[in-house]
């Protein structure tokens, strides 16, 4: 098999979730974490511009049809994506304005047992969230994580 060139590095670039009803979905993310989607979406597809990776939201059903399999969904899905923030009072602050806007609570805000502070929840769509703050992680003035 043949493997991409050395100039070619892939990345992460898009997350896409699978939405039952995206202008639903797209209220949640406007309200409960002030998201805007960006000007490249339409009708059939939310974009959020993430600084570096685009965030998507696309119907399920055409989505499962793409990747030819199933829309069907249960239980856990083995992912999880992560918001990380600057303090323990933010992460509090954001769940409860994302519980106030239908987001369902998974996980109380709670210390970890690695040293940080966070909680879980579900989008309408079931689609697991973690709010997070570590203090060996930092932060820039745009909320980006400063990895290396």
């Amino acid at each position: 098999m043949n493997k991409p060139s050395k100039s070619l590095s892939p990345r992460l670039n898009i997350v896409t979730l699978g939405v039952q009803d995206l202008n639903h979905s797209r209220t949640f993310y406007q309200n409960a974490l002030g998201w805007s989607p960006s000007t490249r979406s339409d009708e059939q597809i939310a974009f959020y511009n993430q600084a570096g990776i685009i965030f998507a939201l696309y119907p399920i059903v055409p989505l499962a049809e793409d990747a030819a399999c199933s829309p069907e969904r249960s239980g856990f899905s083995g992912i999880t994506l992560a918001i990380n923030l600057p303090n323990k009072t933010d992460v509090d602050t954001l769940f409860a304005q994302i519980i106030a806007n239908g987001g369902t609570s998974l996980v109380e805000p709670v210390e970890t047992f690695w040293g940080g502070y966070h909680c879980y929840f579900a989008d309408p769509d079931g689609h697991h969230w973690e709010i997070t703050w570590a203090p060996f992680w930092e932060l820039d003035e745009q909320g980006n994580l400063l990895w290396e």
